[in-house]
């Protein structure tokens, strides 16, 4: 496991949404975009692959690994990479991006185009788990992605995925169970679900979900490996950092 991990984690927190962390920076960097579920995520990180700007916002244009709005997928990505090229003074040429496992070939490349329609040359793309693992680095255990609509696990031997499974369940249920107990509209049950002062009373609304996500891991997982790295949440914003 990468023994940086919660230190990298924070300086993402700190930089994402906010000013760079570097004033003026004119370094190579490394930019990945994650369309997923919930969150969209454009993030770039300097020339030591540590994180340097970012934006992720909440927008429901992809489902299940699909894009299901492709102009509305282009027009956020397009707003996302003006305002860091405004930020760091500087234009953003290419950038990599992910799929989750099992999404067709043809999903995979709707998902560059919409880098291409954004004015980002898609540089290379890679399934979730490894561009994961490019930050966990984890050798031999699994890697559990709670996303926007799946959870997905990956099994790594030896710092290589060998194994992929992705199932229904996700983020997004975790909303509807918050939105039908409280009787509020979805989008302001996101917000409930994320505020850390409701977080016990959430806790115990969602549990049924968190008991299904479980089995999900314990099923897939089960005689295979006895570690386990958890991914989860949306935005996963270092997915498309891999190289």
């Amino acid at each position: 496991m990468n023994p940086e991990i919660n230190t990298i984690l924070e300086e993402a927190y700190a930089a994402f949404n906010h000013k760079p962390a570097v004033t003026n920076y004119k370094g190579p960097v490394h930019v990945g975009v994650d369309l997923g579920t919930a969150y969209t995520v454009l993030a770039v990180l300097d020339a030591e692959k540590r994180p340097l700007a970012g934006r992720y916002q909440f927008a429901q244009i992809v489902r299940d690994g699909l894009v299901v709005d492709f102009i509305g997928a282009i027009q956020l990505l397009k707003k996302m990479k003006a305002e860091i090229e405004a930020d760091l003074g500087f234009k953003l040429e290419k950038a990599a991006t992910t799929y989750p496992p099992g999404v067709p070939m043809a999903e995979v490349k709707a998902t560059r185009n919409v880098l291409i329609g954004a004015g980002l040359e898609c540089s290379h793309f890679v399934d979730e788990p490894t561009g994961a693992n490019a930050l966990l680095q984890v050798q031999d255990g699994a890697i559990v992605d709670i996303g926007g609509g799946t959870t997905g696990i990956a099994i790594v031997r030896d710092g290589e995925v060998v194994y992929t499974a992705d199932e229904p369940t996700g983020g997004t249920h975790f909303s509807l169970v918050v939105a039908g107990a409280l009787n509020v509209p979805f989008e302001e049950a996101e917000k409930i679900k994320t505020d850390p002062a409701k977080s016990r009373m959430i806790s115990t609304l969602v549990y049924p979900v968190m008991q299904k996500v479980g089995s999900i891991v314990d099923r897939t997982s089960r005689g295979t490996t006895s570690k386990t790295s958890t991914w989860s949440g949306e935005p996963a914003v270092w997915r498309a950092l891999v190289m």
